[in-house]
C-alpha cells in the first residue's frame, strides 16, 4: 500500500515538474495574442491612411502640398538609407561618404517626388492590407492590393525590416513579384558605369524635378 501511494506520489510530482516546465517555457517564448496586429502591418496602414488622405486632398494642395505632406511618413515607412545602398549594389562601399550622402538624399527626394506625382486623386481608391505576414529570412512581406475606383486590383507587396515595433519597409514588390529595386539596380548601374556616382546623383535629382513638374512617369 505504501508503495502505491509513493508511487502516486512520483506520479505527481512529476506532472507538477512538467506543468512548470511548460510555463516557464512559454514565458521565455511568448505567443502573440490574437487580435494584435504585427508591427509590420501598422506601419504600412498608417502609410496608406496618410496616402489616402493626400490623395483626397490632392487639388488643394497640389505637388508640392502633397510632397510636404507624404514627406515625413514615407520617411518614416521607407529606409531610405538601406534602399540606396541596395540599389547601388556593390559599388557602394567604394564611393566617398559624401557621395553615398548626396545618393541617399537625392534616392529619398525622388522616392517622395514619385508618390507625389503619382497619387494626383482619388476617385474611390481603397488600399487592402492583409492582417498576417509572410515571414522570411530576411524580414517579414506585407500583402497588400490597390483596388482602383475603376479597373483591376493591383498588387503592391512590401518586404520589411526591423525589430519589436520599428519596421520599415527595404523593397517593394510590383504586381506582387517584381523586385523595384532589383529595377533600380539595373538602371542605376548603367548610370554608374557610364558616369559614375556624380552622374547618378544628377539623374536623381532630374527625376525628381520631373516629377515635381508634374510631369507623369517622369524619369
Amino acid at each position: 500500500m505504501n508503495r502505491l501511494f509513493e508511487s502516486r506520489h512520483r506520479d505527481r510530482r512529476r506532472e507538477l515538474l512538467r506543468l512548470v516546465a511548460t510555463l516557464a517555457a512559454a514565458a521565455a517564448f511568448p505567443v502573440r495574442a490574437q487580435g494584435v496586429t504585427d508591427p509590420a502591418v501598422t506601419r504600412i496602414r498608417t502609410f496608406y491612411d496618410a496616402l489616402l488622405a493626400a490623395m483626397k486632398q490632392a487639388t488643394q494642395l497640389g505637388i508640392k502640398g502633397r510632397y510636404d505632406k507624404l514627406a515625413p511618413v514615407i520617411r518614416a515607412t521607407f529606409d531610405l538609407p538601406a534602399m540606396t545602398r541596395i540599389a547601388v549594389g556593390p559599388e557602394w562601399n567604394s564611393i566617398a561618404p559624401d557621395q553615398q550622402k548626396a545618393l541617399i538624399d537625392a534616392f529619398s527626394d525622388m522616392t517622395i517626388a514619385t508618390y507625389a506625382n503619382q497619387f494626383d486623386g482619388y476617385s474611390g481608391e481603397q488600399f487592402i492590407v492583409e492582417p498576417q505576414v509572410e515571414q522570411r529570412t530576411t524580414g517579414r512581406v506585407v500583402h497588400t492590393t490597390l483596388k482602383p475606383g475603376t479597373g483591376d486590383p493591383v498588387t503592391l507587396n512590401y518586404l520589411m525590416r526591423g525589430s519589436g515595433s520599428d519596421w520599415k519597409i527595404i523593397d517593394v514588390y510590383l504586381t506582387g513579384t517584381i523586385s523595384q529595386l532589383a529595377t533600380r539596380r539595373s538602371e542605376f548601374g548603367t548610370v554608374l558605369k557610364s558616369g559614375g556616382p556624380d552622374a547618378l546623383i544628377a539623374s536623381l535629382k532630374q527625376q525628381a524635378a520631373k516629377m515635381m513638374r508634374g510631369q507623369p512617369g517622369a524619369k
